[in-house]
């Protein structure tokens, strides 16, 4: 890849985070470009993974096996997952060298939910390989965030149908 990598990041309250950031890495694979996509509040049953992992020049990192809500986890549990997730971070910074596009689905919620930390995402993103184009998404994002990124696109929720109580549908919403 040429020139200067980008930092995109995809965050609010309205449907399509996660989506934006497959279509770009698909986007990138088209290319002929190397992708490596991590997910880190989702386990590997996730929809998207069953598609992206189909797709030449895209990786999917595994990540665990079962994911609990966060808010259904007690104070160990946060931890365990804190630090797995440190771990996780540390591995991908030394693996991605040779993708030239590495998404971080969730990463900002991770983030937010202090199941990640902001400070070893911060030192990555200002210290990453020169061409590599990075992407996060997540529900909320600092400022400190927010200012190292090229690219930010705040989704925002206008209307739900959760809102009415109305269940998330296979396929459309997860």
């Amino acid at each position: 890849m040429m020139g200067t990598g980008r930092i995109h990041m995809y965050y609010g309250d309205g449907k399509g985070k996660t989506t934006a950031a497959v279509g770009q890495a698909v986007r990138a694979a088209g290319y002929g470009l190397q992708v490596l996509f991590f997910q880190f509040l989702k386990d590997n049953s996730s929809n998207e993974r069953k598609i992206l992992e189909a797709v030449p020049g895209i990786t999917c990192l595994p990540g665990r096996d079962q994911v609990k809500f966060v808010s259904r986890m007690n104070g160990d549990e946060k931890a365990e997952l804190r630090h797995y997730n440190n771990k996780a971070l540390d591995e991908i910074v030394k693996f991605c060298t040779n993708f030239d596009v590495l998404v971080l689905d969730e990463a900002l919620c991770a983030i937010h939910l202090n199941v990640l930390s902001e400070e070893k995402i911060k030192s990555f993103l200002e210290h990453k390989p020169r061409g590599l184009e990075v992407i996060l998404t997540g529900h909320e994002v600092s400022q400190d965030m927010l200012d190292l990124a090229d690219y930010a696109t705040m989704m925002m929720k206008v209307k739900h149908p959760y809102d009415r109580k109305v269940m998330a549908r296979e396929g459309i919403e997860f």
